[in-house]
């Protein structure tokens, strides 16, 4: 199920957007080079909001300690994080972004 969160034009390049769809906190990403990634938006090494890191167009960075996530795979690239966040499918249409829930994986 695609679920809209925004208009492209609401989230700068080069920043993330923390949105709740039911439980889950994703970081919807917003690439400097123009494409939307959307991620889970806590830190696999503690409880930081990646949405408040540093983007560049293939990862994100969290503010506290330096953990780089590929936004592609979620797979950590540097200590202290070592384990991957989920990644969400991010659909542009109509200039409107939206992110792809799938209700049956938990």
């Amino acid at each position: 199920m695609a679920i809209r969160i925004c208009n492209v034009e609401d989230i700068k390049p080069g920043k993330a957007l923390r949105v709740k769809i039911g439980d889950e906190a994703i970081a919807l990403v917003h690439t400097k080079d123009g494409r939307f990634k959307a991620l889970g938006d806590k830190c696999s090494h503690g409880e930081i909001s990646l949405s408040e890191g540093f983007v560049d167009n293939e990862t994100i960075e969290c503010w506290a300690h330096g953990a780089k996530f590929s936004l592609d795979t979620g797979a950590p690239l540097s200590l202290p994080a070592y384990e991957p966040v989920a990644t969400y499918e991010v659909i542009v249409e109509n200039g409107e972004v939206f992110i792809e829930i799938d209700k049956d994986s938990e």
